[in-house]
């Protein structure tokens, strides 16, 4: 079997070598006689698998002690909603910056706890750039300050970490967790969907500094409390155990990798390579400022969107998939997370020269 090059934006590509370990101890895991899909998340196996994920991830991260590592459910989305309910703590708003899809959506969802202070937007530019920091209207007595460092659907990202004062700094990192080095220490609570770049759909880690634990809003589920998943490891409930396993196999890989400085440059020697495609040919557009183009989702348009299906169905037989940009924005986007091989764009980018000689 020959592997297509997979560009989907989520569920994304999973490294090879991953996938592979998992079919192999898929049925008979290290001779247990049985799959991690089938043992309880309380057993002393399962245990010191999510053990050593959680430590594979505080070693990749540099994740101060001071901080606890969460896995659990619902996927980013439920965190729109997590959040304000554990972090509003008594204040009567939060503040918000609106650059794409996703933070207006954890803005809609935060609305329904509490005030919310729009600090900035760029939705007057069709979001295609973040806005200046020094134009944010922010409050000093804001429960905390949420932003999304990478939009997936728009291809904008943060280049700089809000600098807030004593406001905890709250970011969505769901499509450019890992992908270089971080100081986790400038946050309050960071939290990402695994589908991206971490592993399967299934489970979203959330990384909370102690001191914002323990001051739910009345009537949280017990479930929805963090203080109450961190002192039971993440397992009040039956988490994603397969999940949790694969995303431990990729921290592991990761490593192997030589850790988040060697992804960092060849996810930036990747995205350079593709804008510079864009750039310096005219059949083909990118919106977005230069500064806040993202590493990991490029969209691109075509001279004439007519061809957009011609250009998709192109790319397939070629075995280049899931370059559709998002339905609400249209056009081409092709996301290029750890898992995404430079052989990859190599071929994007040949095949986009090629396609443009023959319909420009």
């Amino acid at each position: 079997m020959t592997r297509a090059f997979n560009f989907c934006a989520g569920p994304a590509a999973l490294p090879e070598a991953v996938l592979q370990q998992a079919q192999a101890d898929l049925v008979d895991w290290q001779g247990r006689g049985c799959s991690v899909m089938e043992m309880s998340h309380r057993g002393k196996d399962f245990v010191a698998i999510a053990e050593q994920a959680e430590q594979d991830l505080r070693d990749l991260l540099a994740i101060p002690a001071n901080y606890k590592v969460l896995f659990l459910q619902g996927g980013a989305s439920l965190q729109f909603a997590q959040i304000p309910m554990n972090l509003l703590r008594g204040k009567a708003s939060a503040d918000y910056v609106c650059t794409g899809v996703w933070s207006e959506k954890a803005i809609e969802e935060a609305r329904k706890f509490g005030g919310v202070n729009v600090v900035a937007t760029d939705v007057a530019n069709n979001f295609t750039r973040v806005p200046s920091f020094d134009s944010w209207q922010l409050d000093p007595h804001a429960a905390y300050l949420h932003y999304t460092p990478n939009e997936t659907i728009h291809g904008v990202e943060f280049d700089f970490i809000p600098s807030v004062g004593d406001v905890p700094l709250v970011a969505d990192f769901s499509s450019s967790i890992l992908s270089e080095p971080l100081d986790v220490s400038k946050f309050g609570l960071i939290y990402a969907g695994a589908q991206k770049n971490i592993g399967p759909a299934g489970i979203v880690v959330v990384i909370v500094r102690d001191d914002l634990l323990g001051q739910v809003l009345p009537g949280t589920p017990t479930l929805l409390d963090y203080a109450v998943a961190a002192r039971n490891g993440s397992m009040y409930n039956t988490p994603p155990t397969y999940s949790w396993y694969l995303s431990g196999l990729v921290f592991q890989w990761l490593k192997q990798q030589g850790g988040l400085a060697a992804m960092a440059e060849t996810n930036a020697r990747k995205a350079r390579k593709l804008y510079a495609a864009i750039d310096d040919n005219p059949f083909y557009a990118n919106p977005v400022a230069v500064p806040n183009r993202s590493r990991m989702n490029v969209p691109f348009t075509l001279a004439d969107a007519r061809l957009d299906k011609t250009f998709l169905a192109e790319a397939e037989q070629l075995r280049l998939l899931n370059l559709a940009g998002h339905r609400s924005v249209g056009g081409m986007r092709a996301s290029l997370y750890n898992a995404v091989p430079e052989a990859a764009v190599d071929a994007l980018i040949a095949f986009m020269a090629d396609f443009s000689r023959r319909h420009g």
